[in-house]
């Protein structure tokens, strides 16, 4: 089973990445992460991306599309990946499906933590005096939370065209909406499995005619 979940800045994406992984044994695959250990471990795709980092330029969608494809492509991971705010916009999404498809798998649950503006406000400001993060503040929080928007709305449109998208409120505490998520996911689960099961049963049962 592979998952994608949305959230904009500030709605706990990552927690609920870990709880996913955690309990329903995947890994979760976080694109700011892999880019940071490509460069640490200078390896050629990171000596690719801290070159462009550092003449100012942003990293391709290609690249990003290159570092992905070493994952789906490990048979360890094969069917098992929770993609945390990843694809980012409409084109990485196609990027992604064409990777899928390639290596035989697809994406079976989309996830979109929805919370309001007001809600990400008041948690950056929670963060910012527990954690002391000078690079928290409202104005920040209010540019990141229109960006995200703007950039994922088709995303999530295009994942709503293809049935997989599921709406989790975003508003409730870190256990409700774990719970949630989980509820959803096991639904999922079985109704997969159901499927499974009757594809295999029809293509090797024969099929009785009743006589005339």
């Amino acid at each position: 089973m592979n998952i994608i979940i949305f959230g904009p800045p500030g709605a706990g994406k990552g927690t609920q990445s870990k709880f996913i992984a955690h309990k329903f044994s995947l890994h979760q695959l976080s694109t700011g992460e892999l880019l940071r250990k490509e460069i640490l471990n200078k390896t050629e795709l990171g000596n690719k991306i801290s070159s462009k980092i550092n003449s100012g330029e942003l990293v391709s969608d290609d690249t990003v599309k290159d570092l992905i494809e070493k994952f789906i492509s490990n048979k360890l991971y094969k069917n098992k990946l929770i993609f945390d705010g990843y694809p980012r916009n409409l084109n990485q999404a196609k990027n992604l499906d064409e990777l899928l498809k390639k290596y035989n798998q697809k994406i079976d649950i989309v996830l979109k933590l929805s919370v309001k503006l007001e809600t990400i406000k008041k948690r950056i400001l929670e963060r910012k005096t527990q954690e002391s993060r000078g690079d928290d503040s409202e104005e920040m929080a209010i540019k990141r939370y229109k960006t995200y928007e703007k950039s994922t709305e088709p995303v999530i449109d295009y994942y709503k065209q293809l049935n997989l998208l599921n709406v989790v409120n975003g508003e409730a505490s870190i256990d409700e909406i774990s719970s949630e998520i989980s509820g959803i996911i096991e639904g999922i689960k079985g109704w997969l499995w159901m499927i499974t099961q009757y594809k295999y049963h029809f293509k090797h049962k024969p099929i009785k005619v009743w006589p005339e």
